[in-house]
């Protein structure tokens, strides 16, 4: 079983399932073509798509568009079903990031034939992820700034304040669709800055320094 690493810590909580938001900053979805929605955009991964710092990102042979985006994730750390507003603050025990890898040439052929994302968001490797570190360590302000480098150089960097829909928001609309439980995590969308990779490319990704994460493209 997959697991999520706390930061300074032997701690380690067994990961469930993965939640992914969509289209959460306004100059991601206007890079994309793609219309600004009334509520946040919610697929999943599974979990036989998480691999770690350090690990290799496979490119997969049915693509040849594979992107990175950059993302804060949030680690759940209590069962709740139709939470409010602090409830789901309550819940939210650690952030991260992550990258939610994607298949965009792949993704574009689904869209097209009104068919779900799935063989482009949930093939292995298609999610990786830093330590967290605990909520009770680190006070989130949404001022952070969140990154990605390829090869050393920025490709994205942007504020969390430019989040549409807060993580407590996230967490209480995720929450009216589905039980969310101890060991959850949620992607929360990526900024501006989406681009491919290429075999061979070095990933370097952060939350302002507090935690990060580092891998490759095989």
């Amino acid at each position: 079983m997959k697991t999520a690493k706390i930061k300074n810590s032997n701690w380690e909580l067994p990961i469930r399932k993965i939640v992914c938001v969509g289209r959460n900053y306004v100059e991601h979805i206007q890079e994309l073509g793609n219309e600004v929605p009334e509520k946040p955009v919610v697929f999943i991964k599974p979990a036989s798509s998480l691999i770690y710092s350090g690990d290799k990102i496979i490119y997969p042979e049915f693509s040849q568009d594979m992107h990175h985006e950059v993302e804060l994730v949030l680690l759940i750390g209590r069962t709740i079903k139709n939470a409010d507003k602090q409830n789901s603050e309550d819940a939210i025990l650690a952030y991260g990031v992550g990258l939610d890898m994607t298949l965009r040439d792949v993704q574009n052929q689904l869209k097209q034939k009104g068919h779900p994302w799935t063989i482009a968001k949930c093939f292995d490797t298609s999610a990786v992820i830093s330590d967290f570190i605990l909520k009770s360590d680190y006070q989130l302000k949404l001022d952070e700034e969140i990154f990605l480098k390829v090869n050393g150089v920025f490709r994205q960097k942007d504020s969390l304040a430019k989040m549409m829909f807060k993580p407590a928001e996230l967490v209480e609309y995720v929450s009216s669709l589905m039980t969310l439980e101890e060991g959850d995590l949620i992607f929360t969308g990526t900024p501006k800055g989406v681009s491919k990779v290429n075999k061979g490319d070095k990933l370097e990704a952060g939350l302002s320094d507090l935690v990060s994460l580092n891998c490759s493209v095989e």
